[in-house]
């Protein structure tokens, strides 16, 4: 009786187990179980109840039905239940024992709670102003502005220039020119412009320095002014620029080489790294040198005042900063960055046939000697220019690129032939 007992309470474990793994694996929550145990021989028709194999009905009533879980049995054999979808397991007993057990699960009501799904909350509808007259509008004055600023040409009586932006979002190079000066064709200026942390500074640049120059050489004397004078007043048109546009309290700066033509002669001057170049019977001369922090003397200039100069990604910075230790502008290093140009002057001679002026995006990939000679070959002003803008763009050059070539042989005095 013992044996029976134990083995009873085995097979009612194993079935607990069984249908707790059961509830594991099925997306359905188990919740009521009830072992049915049937004696044979059965008990006739008449007053059997409980569970009927063949036809799947069951009966609430009868003293063969045990239930576990939210089910129960009372004392007169009455149970109460839900009846939800019916399910059926016969387990078989070891040893071959004419004694079975069918197994009922109830599905009616879980007894735990079923984890649902998180849902992802939809967001906010984004309610936009209709602007579409407006937004079309901005988008044809950007495409015009943009075809308009990627690449640039303009032509005078003695030069042509050539200009195309870089990767940069705006152009932040321009330029200068005034000709005929006091009506005299022999007299002109012209300044290439290469800012740096916008527009502003070179657009200062480009309106105000020809014109200061010019009114520093009215107050030496006009035509009676020595090359002393000349130099001073052109140095003093660089410092008067520089000092009015700090006056502004923009922040930014320009490079500029500029050329002035007067009495037959070149004075050609430069802060930054824009340079001049002078082709003689077909060979580059160099007229400028750039102003950078790796010069020695530049370094020991800025290093005397107080700076220091540090070497960043293989390039020489002030401050580790600026790349160029000379421009008109950048307030916030102005301590360090001067605006005093380096001058040379020279005269108009027979071997003097064009000068060439262009920012630091054509001198980084194409040498003087290069520019000097797809201009004579060219034998256009307007042919080169372009030519040497896509040479520096096919070498791999992204900066701002600006090229003017000027032909000296009108400005030259018949006494230095």
């Amino acid at each position: 009786m013992i044996y029976l007992l134990l083995q009873e309470c085995l097979r009612i474990l194993s079935v607990i187990s069984f249908m707790f793994l059961y509830s594991r694996r099925s997306p359905r929550k188990i919740v009521s179980v009830a072992v049915v145990a049937r004696d044979p021989p059965p008990p006739p028709p008449s007053s059997s109840a409980g569970f009927s194999p063949r036809s799947g009905a069951f009966s609430p009533s009868g003293n063969n039905v045990q239930y576990l879980g939210t089910s129960r049995a009372s004392s007169t054999g009455s149970v109460e239940v839900v009846i939800g979808e019916l399910k059926r397991l016969i387990v078989e007993p070891a040893g071959g024992s004419l004694y079975r057990r069918e197994i009922m699960v109830l599905d009616s009501r879980p007894t735990r709670r079923a984890a649902s799904p998180r849902l992802r909350k939809r967001p906010a509808g984004l309610v936009l102003p209709d602007h579409r007259q407006s937004m079309a509008e901005f988008s044809e004055m950007r495409r015009n502005k943009a075809s308009k600023n990627e690449e640039f040409e303009a032509r005078g009586k003695d030069y042509f220039l050539a200009s195309k932006k870089g990767r940069r979002e705006i152009m932040e190079d321009g330029y200068g020119v005034i000709e005929d000066i006091s009506g005299d064709p022999k007299q002109a200026f012209f300044a290439v412009i290469d800012g740096h942390g916008g527009r502003a500074a070179a657009d200062y640049v480009a309106e105000n320095l020809g014109s200061n120059i010019l009114r520093a050489i009215e107050s030496a004397g006009k035509d009676g002014a020595s090359s002393y004078d000349l130099e001073q007043a052109i140095r003093g048109g660089y410092l008067d620029t520089d000092e009015e546009f700090l006056r502004k309290g923009v922040i930014g700066g320009a490079c500029t080489a500029s050329v002035l033509l007067k009495n037959g002669e070149l004075h050609v001057a430069n802060v930054g790294d824009c340079r001049v170049v002078l082709s003689r019977n077909g060979v580059a001369d160099a007229l400028t040198s750039d102003h950078r922090p790796s010069r020695d003397d530049e370094r020991l200039r800025i290093e005397s005042s107080g700076g220091f100069v540090h070497l960043r990604h293989g390039v020489w910075r002030v401050q580790g900063s600026l790349a160029i230790s000379r421009a008109i502008g950048d307030i916030h290093l102005k301590e360090w960055i001067i605006s005093e140009p380096e001058i040379r002057i020279l005269p108009i001679t027979s071997d003097c046939e064009f000068l060439i002026l262009a920012s630091d995006g054509l001198w980084d990939k194409v040498t003087g000697q290069e520019a000097v000679d797809v201009v004579s070959q060219e034998k256009s002003l307007q042919e080169s220019c372009k030519k040497l803008v896509d040479m520096s763009s096919c070498r791999g050059n992204l900066d701002d690129i600006t090229v003017m070539v000027i032909n000296l042989q009108s400005f030259a005095q018949e006494a230095n032939y």
